[in-house]
C-alpha cells in the first residue's frame, strides 16, 4: 500500500506500465552546496527506488537536475538564482550549475543513493519545453502578454480543478493574493509564467516563438518527465513544500496539454527541520551535507558519518517530520553501529541440527512494513529484534540449522544493504591492512594466555584499546571490532 497524495489514502500500488514502473523525482536546484534537506527526498526515494527493483520490477527512474535556475520571489519574478551565483563568482552560469551538480553526486554517492536511470538537465531540454507551451496555447489555457506566455489558472478551473493535488480553492487564493511588482502583464495574479521573457540583464536566455527569455519553474518538470516516461506514468514525488505550488502548477499543465495528469501516484516526503523549526540561512540553522560530515558548523556536537545520516532518515517515517538534533543523530550512530556489529556476529554463527527461531518472522516483517507505505521505522524494529536474536544464537541460547542460517543471512544481507542502502562503515575501516595485523597481534595474546603470561596478554589487549580495537574473549576464542 503506497500513500498516493492526489486521492489522499493508502492504495494497493499496481503499476499501470507493470513490470516496467515509471518513477520521476523532482531533483536539486544547483546554484549552492547540498544541504542536509536534499537528503532526506534523495533517501526517500532511494528506499523505494530499491524495493521496487527487490520486488522484481525495471524501474526508469528519472531525477531531474535544475540547472536554469529558480526565481527568487515567487515563481515568475526575481533574480536567477544560478545567473546571480555567476555574477558575483564572475562564472559562466554552467560553470556554476556544473561545479554544483558535482558537489551533489558526491553527497549522494556518500549517502548511499543510487544513480537514477535518467537524469536530464532543464537546460538541455528548451526545445521541449518551449514545444509543450505551444501544446497548451493550442488548447487554450494560455496567453501571450508582453513576449511572456502565462498559464490562464481561471480558464483552466472552470474544464477542470486547479488545486486538487494540495486542496486548495482558487477562490481562496484569489483572495489572498497580494500585487506583485512586474505582473501587469498577467490577467490574473495566481496565472504563473510557462515562458518568460529575458530583461535585458538576464544571462540566461533562449529563442523562442515569443521572446528571447527562459522557461517558468514549472515546466521543465512536465516536459521532461512526459518525454522519457510518457504522458502517463507510475509515480511523481518530491518534497512535501513542492506539492504548492511546483506540482500544483506541473499537474494543470500536464492536463491541459493532454487532458489527463500525468503521474497515477504523487509521494511527497515532510520536512527536515531543526530543534523545531524549518531549515532556514535566515535563521542560521542551515547545515550542508560537508558540514554534517566534517562536523564544522557550530550547531554540530561532532562530525556525522553519511550512514549515520541516513540511517537517521530512515529510523522515520516518510511522511512525518524528522527533527534534526545532536541527541537524535547521536542515538543513530549507536543504533546503527549496534545494527552492523549483528550483521557481523551473523557470519560468526555456527550451524546446529535443528532451528529454535523461524526466519520466515523477519521475512514476514520485512514486507508487510515496506508494503505499508514503505514503513521503514517498522523495518528497522523487526531489525533490531533479530539483533537481540542472532546474539543468543551465538551466545548459544537458541540454535539454527545450516539452511536456515544461510536464509537469514541473505536476508538480513538484503535488507541491510540492498533496501535499507547502509554501508558497515567501521567495518570499511578494518582494511587489508589492520586486519592480518590485529589478527596476528591475537594470536600472540592467545599464545601469552597458554602460557599463562597474562602481563603481556593484558598489554596487548589494553594497546589495541587504545587505538579503538576491542577485544572481546569467549570459550572458544575471541572477537574483535573498531570501536
Amino acid at each position: 500500500m503506497l500513500y498516493n497524495t492526489l486521492s489522499r489514502r493508502k492504495e494497493l500500488f499496481v503499476p499501470i506500465n507493470a513490470p516496467l514502473v515509471g518513477m520521476y523525482v523532482c531533483g536539486p536546484t544547483v546554484y549552492g552546496d547540498p544541504h542536509l534537506g536534499h537528503a532526506r527526498p534523495a533517501i526517500t526515494f532511494d528506499l523505494l527506488f530499491r524495493y521496487l527493483k527487490w520486488l522484481g520490477y525495471k524501474v526508469r527512474y528519472v531525477r531531474n537536475i535544475t540547472d536554469v535556475g529558480h526565481l527568487e520571489h515567487d515563481a515568475d519574478e526575481g533574480e536567477d538564482k544560478i545567473a546571480k551565483k555567476a555574477r558575483l563568482e564572475k562564472l559562466e552560469p554552467m560553470e556554476v550549475a556544473h561545479y554544483y551538480t558535482e558537489r551533489y553526486h558526491d553527497a549522494m554517492r556518500a549517502l548511499g543513493v543510487l544513480s537514477p536511470s535518467i537524469e536530464p538537465l532543464a537546460s538541455g531540454h528548451i526545445m521541449e519545453q518551449i514545444a509543450f507551451v505551444q501544446r497548451i496555447l493550442d488548447k487554450g489555457y494560455a496567453y501571450v502578454s508582453n513576449g511572456s506566455v502565462y498559464f490562464d489558472v481561471e480558464k483552466y478551473n472552470r474544464d477542470y480543478n486547479y488545486g486538487v493535488l494540495s486542496g486548495r480553492r482558487l477562490e481562496d487564493m484569489l483572495g489572498g493574493t497580494r500585487e506583485l511588482d512586474g505582473q501587469d502583464d498577467k490577467h490574473s495574479p495566481v496565472d504563473f509564467a510557462l515562458w518568460k521573457k529575458a530583461s535585458p540583464e538576464h544571462i540566461m536566455r533562449w529563442p523562442s516563438p515569443w521572446s528571447d527569455g527562459f522557461p517558468g519553474w514549472h515546466m521543465e518538470c512536465s516536459a521532461m518527465s512526459t518525454k522519457y516516461l510518457g504522458e502517463q506514468f507510475d509515480i511523481h514525488g518530491g518534497g512535501m513544500d513542492l506539492m504548492f505550488p511546483h506540482h500544483e502548477c506541473e499537474l494543470a499543465q500536464n492536463t491541459a496539454a493532454d487532458g489527463h495528469g500525468s503521474a497515477k501516484y504523487w509521494v511527497h516526503n515532510n520536512m527536515m527541520t531543526i530543534n523545531g523549526q524549518k531549515m532556514g540561512k535566515s535563521l542560521g540553522n542551515f547545515i550542508t551535507l560537508e558540514q554534517m560530515f566534517t562536523g564544522n558548523h557550530p550547531l554540530l556536537a561532532q562530525a556525522y558519518s553519511p550512514m549515520t545520516i541516513r540511517f537517521f532518515v530512515l529510523q522515520a517515517h516518510y511522511r512525518s517530520t524528522l527533527d534534526f538534533s545532536n541527541e537524535a543523530l547521536q542515538a543513530a550512530e549507536k543504533g546503527l553501529d549496534r545494527l552492523m556489529k549483528a550483521v557481523e556476529t551473523l557470519g560468526k554463527i555456527k550451524p546446529a541440527a535443528t532451528s529454535t527461531v523461524s526466519v520466515d518472522d523477519l521475512q514476514d516483517r520485512f514486507v508487510e512494513a515496506m508494503n505499508d507505505d514503505l514503513n521503514s521505522p517498522l523495518v528497522i524494529a523487526a531489525l533490531f529484534d533479530w539483533v537481540r536474536i542472532i546474539n543468543q544464537l551465538h551466545d548459544g541460547q537458541q540454535t539454527i540449522a545450516a539452511d536456515d542460517l544461510d536464509r537469514l543471512r541473505k536476508l538480513v544481507g538484503t535488507i541491510v544493504f540492498d533496501v535499507l542502502g547502509l554501508r558497515d562503515e567501521k567495518g570499511e575501516e578494518a582494511n587489508d591492512l589492520v586486519t592480518p595485523l590485529v589478527e596476528m597481534l591475537l594470536e600472540m595474546r592467545t599464545t601469552a594466555k597458554a602460557n599463562k603470561d597474562w602481563t603481556t596478554a593484558d598489554r596487548i589487549r589494553d594497546r589495541l584499546a587504545e587505538i579503538g580495537i576491542r577485544v572481546k574473549d569467549r570459550k572458544d576464542g575471541y572477537d574483535w571490532e573498531i570501536e
